[in-house]
């Protein structure tokens, strides 16, 4: 269980809201899966620029997997309503851009 005492510790001392942080572990055949839910507004320090946080994070607790013969993935939970707003008005300025042409 080193791999979510790992991951508080790292993302606790990057965010602004630390009691928002909620980290869950599952075990499966596929391996452990752990889920990471923090405040909406502490979602661009996980991430970081290019995802290149949430990358290296995953590298590290990979790493960690390793050493105790387990596969580990880390899937963060992004805010309610965030991804599919973003990808609607997207879509709905594509549409409004192929119409002028």
């Amino acid at each position: 269980m080193q791999d979510k005492e790992f991951l508080e510790y790292v993302v606790k001392s990057l965010v602004e809201n630390p009691n928002d942080v909620k980290i869950d572990r599952t075990v499966d055949e596929m391996g452990v899966l752990i889920t990471l839910s923090v405040n909406p507004a502490d979602m661009g320090k996980i991430i970081g620029r290019q995802g290149n946080t949430a990358k290296a994070i995953r590298t590290l607790l990979r790493v960690i997997g390793m050493k105790h013969n387990a596969r580990v993935n880390l899937k963060i939970n992004e805010p309610e309503g965030r991804r599919s707003e973003s990808s609607t008005s997207t879509v709905d300025q594509a549409m409004e851009d192929l119409k002028g042409i």
